[in-house]
């Protein structure tokens, strides 16, 4: 007797993964350009760095406007002055990240380097503490972060050049890796 869980989402998942398999190429291209992105943004970190800040900076003063202006067109509501501080206060830190970009990076890479420092502390604490199954690699990851905070933190205020820069082409590098290796993997599905 077959299970009616095996004839429906099986074989609409063996559907997809055929419509999937003939459009591989598009991943492919899609992983060689974020290696490619990835790799100019490491190379050119600081470049990188300020032009993430001012996007990031843009995309917070477009997002308070749209909240002054919600704010307004919610009419007498309780929230209504909370919500047009705080669209006043995200005009207010993106129109400053914008027109200094180069201190919006370091203060950005002061938050996320002790956003590490503190994260990586927590999953020590909690690995050595709950010691929860496969506890060591929870370990090991709260060290890395830890360290890697640590790292950010002592180079500060310079780290603040080029970490976000840094770290968002490892990120690129790696994602463009997984979409390389997702394409090739479609591209050796049997055909059915």
């Amino acid at each position: 007797m077959s299970s009616p869980f095996l004839n429906g989402p099986v074989s609409g998942l063996r559907h997809e993964l055929e419509a999937l398999r003939r459009e591989w190429y598009w991943f492919l291209l899609l992983g060689i350009l974020l290696i490619i992105g990835g790799t100019l943004a490491i190379g050119y970190s600081v470049l990188a760095t300020l032009t993430a800040v001012t996007f990031f900076g843009i995309l917070l003063v477009v997002g308070g406007f749209a909240q002054i202006v919600s704010s307004f067109w919610a009419g007498k509501w309780s929230g209504f002055l909370l919500s047009l501080m705080a669209g006043i206060l995200y005009v207010v830190i993106g129109g400053m990240m914008v027109a200094r970009p180069f201190l919006g990076a370091e203060a950005l890479t002061l938050l996320v380097g002790s956003f590490f420092l503190v994260g990586g502390i927590f999953r020590v604490v909690a690995a050595m503490t709950l010691r929860l199954h496969h506890w060591g690699w929870i370990l090991l990851n709260g060290v890395v972060t830890a360290l890697l905070g640590l790292l950010v933190l002592a180079e500060w205020p310079n780290s603040g050049l080029f970490v976000i820069g840094l770290f968002l082409g490892i990120d690129m590098l790696f994602n463009g890796w997984t979409w390389v290796m997702l394409s090739l993997g479609l591209r050796s599905l049997p055909t059915e």
